[in-house]
């Protein structure tokens, strides 16, 4: 059961780096537009906030596909000089604050997010999308960085 739990999280990040890839095009394309059309004289009115909102969701998007494969930085530096029990203790104190922390910011930000939705609140940009909308790629992101970083606690506790 918990590899193949294992085996669908790791599914999960791996798909979550996608959609960052995703997100990290679209501001490509937004920022290109939006250089072609001061060329042609003709102006789309929001892109800046578009292009804005999709480099948070591939940031937030980005977490939990970077922590797993190893990109963020850590205390591994340190690590190394241990070993043994020092070593599994650190790291199982480590991934706890982190897994904490990670926890609270994706309760605040769904939080964020359904207090949003509740008042209809709009940007305050040219575009004035109802903001429940690019806010839900931050809390979608944010729960799978809590995600991530939980499992990667629940594995160094398992591990012997």
């Amino acid at each position: 059961m918990f590899k193949s739990l294992d085996r669908n999280l790791n599914k999960l990040y791996k798909f979550s780096g996608y959609v960052a890839a995703f997100f990290l095009i679209l501001v490509a394309v937004f920022i290109l537009i939006g250089i072609s059309s001061r060329i042609f004289g003709f102006y789309i009115r929001g892109l800046a906030e578009y292009s804005g909102y999709c480099m948070a969701a591939a940031s937030f998007f980005a977490l939990a596909y970077t922590f797993v494969e190893g990109g963020h930085i850590r205390i591994t530096l340190f690590l190394e000089k241990l070993s043994g029990t020092k070593k599994k203790f650190i790291e199982t104190w480590c991934l706890s604050i982190a897994s904490f922390f990670s926890g609270y910011l994706a309760f605040y930000f769904v939080k964020m997010l359904i207090i949003s939705y509740k008042f209809q609140e709009r940007s305050e940009g040219a575009d004035e999308i109802l903001i429940w909308i690019p806010q839900t790629s931050v809390a979608i992101g944010s729960t799978i960085f809590f995600i991530s970083v939980f499992h990667q606690f629940i594995l160094t506790i398992k591990k012997d």
